[in-house]
């Protein structure tokens, strides 16, 4: 078959040097797994929670009354759970906000920061990364951080980009807003440092899983022939097999939840009884993702704060 002179080469056809491009535009570093956690803990534990609310369906161009109050359950009903779930157990978190969701419910975005806990970037309107041009990317990200520091009248220093959706812009306007952290990408369990064609970045990597995200087992799509769905009892046996993993190994156990799924009554559960778990270990440091990014990144430069 003859290719049009115009066409895109396909992979196979790569020279070596693109391919190896691709791989190195962000890619993981020296390991920032330190070599003790604060007081002594055995490992840490970093609950976050992307507030995408009434964003999916708004991104998707979807007007639909029905779709749109799926999402405006995570505020009227998942984050209050949520905050008295953390309030009781007395564990710091980490929610990620889509600016949209944050300009919707303003006061929901104080309450949480008045609670202690850290707001991170999620985009502006959980926009697919991989779909815009990279000026359009750094100004919705710019944007959205000028937002949520805004309404929150706090300093905002991480992102998890929407669908953790990471394109080839994204790292470096990571580095142009002097960010701390990502918390995106998946080369590793515990932090990393991330490398951009060869380049340490000075960018923390907080690395997320599929495995340890509760909208793969719990999301439901009524209009899709795919529809998946596994009890709570399963994901609680999920998720407490890769904490129990994590102590194990005294590194990181790094969940992402939803306040639109996992805020109902037979899911929040699920979060509890991690939580109980962890507290009986007695030895679990429980961590904001900016606490856990600082603290890797002052151990593997010397330092002893």
């Amino acid at each position: 078959m003859t290719m049009p002179p115009d066409a895109p080469l396909p992979p196979w056809r790569w020279p070596e040097s693109r391919w190896r491009a691709a791989v190195g535009r962000a890619r993981a570093g020296r390991s920032l797994h330190p070599a003790t956690w604060p007081g002594g803990a055995r490992c840490a534990f970093a609950i976050s929670f992307d507030a995408d609310h009434d964003t999916i369906p708004l991104r998707d161009g979807d007007e639909s009354p029905m779709r749109i109050s799926q999402g405006h359950y995570g505020n009227r009903r998942g984050v209050p759970r949520i905050r008295a779930l953390l309030q009781r157990h007395g564990v710091p978190a980490t929610f990620f906000y889509p600016a949209v969701s944050a300009l919707l419910y303003p006061e929901e975005l104080r309450g949480i920061v008045a609670d202690g806990h850290e707001i991170g970037i999620h985009s502006w309107i959980h926009e697919r990364n991989t779909h815009l041009d990279a000026e359009t990317e750094m100004d919705l990200t710019s944007r959205a951080r000028d937002v949520l520091q805004d309404i929150s009248r706090s300093p905002v220093v991480g992102i998890r980009t929407a669908s953790w959706d990471f394109s080839v812009a994204t790292l470096p306007i990571i580095r142009q807003m002097g960010l701390l952290y990502d918390s995106s990408l998946m080369a590793d369990d515990d932090p990393y440092e991330l490398m951009q064609d060869g380049e340490a970045t000075g960018v923390a990597e907080l690395p997320p899983e599929w495995i340890r995200d509760d909208a793969v087992y719990f999301n439901f799509d009524r209009f899709s022939a795919l529809r998946p769905y596994t009890a709570p009892r399963d994901v609680l046996d999920i998720f407490m097999a890769e904490f129990q993993g994590a102590h194990d190994e005294g590194g990181l156990f790094l969940l992402t939840l939803h306040p639109h799924i996992s805020g109902h009554r037979s899911r929040i559960g699920v979060i509890a009884s991690l939580l109980e778990a962890a507290r009986r270990k007695g030895d679990v440091w429980f961590a904001t993702h900016e606490q856990v990014a600082t603290w890797c990144m002052a151990q593997s430069n010397g330092k002893t704060s």
